[in-house]
């Protein structure tokens, strides 16, 4: 997979776009300590072009498991859907928090897709979301 050039400055607006969080499972930059990683919605590898329109913000855990993926399996039906589109789907309508807050639930066939393929409730991050939760760092709340 070759890498595209993305300016500082359009990393910065898609950064500012999306609250500095990842576009998939809302992980705050601030509370990982690491810049996140530029996601072509649309990989390169697919025809995915480098444009802001292409491009959101990601965690390392979402965008490694996503990696060219642009579709994927819905567990429930086992038919293909596409993945949840950050610059076109509002989260809302796809995804909502657990009760604790620790977990992500799907609201339809794209969120289960999504949640399935990116591996968004891994042991390990639902496990670090339960120390953001105690300190009051994590769901986000807008």
């Amino acid at each position: 997979m070759s890498k595209q050039y993305i300016s500082p400055t359009v990393r910065e607006r898609v950064a500012e776009h999306f609250k500095y969080r990842c576009a998939y499972c809302l992980t705050s930059q601030q509370v990982i300590g690491s810049l996140l990683e530029i996601d072509h919605i649309v990989p390169v590898a697919r025809g995915g072009q480098s444009g802001e329109d292409n491009l959101a913000l990601a965690c390392p855990l979402c965008n490694g498991y996503k990696s060219d993926l642009v579709e994927a399996v819905d567990p429930q039906t086992n038919l293909r859907m596409r993945l949840f589109d950050p610059r076109r789907d509002l989260w809302l309508d796809h995804f909502a928090w657990s009760e604790d807050g620790t977990e992500i639930e799907a609201l339809t066939a794209i969120g289960r897709a999504t949640i399935s393929a990116l591996n968004m409730n891994h042991v390990d991050i639902v496990a670090t979301r339960r120390l953001w939760v105690t300190v009051g760092w994590h769901p986000p709340q807008d």
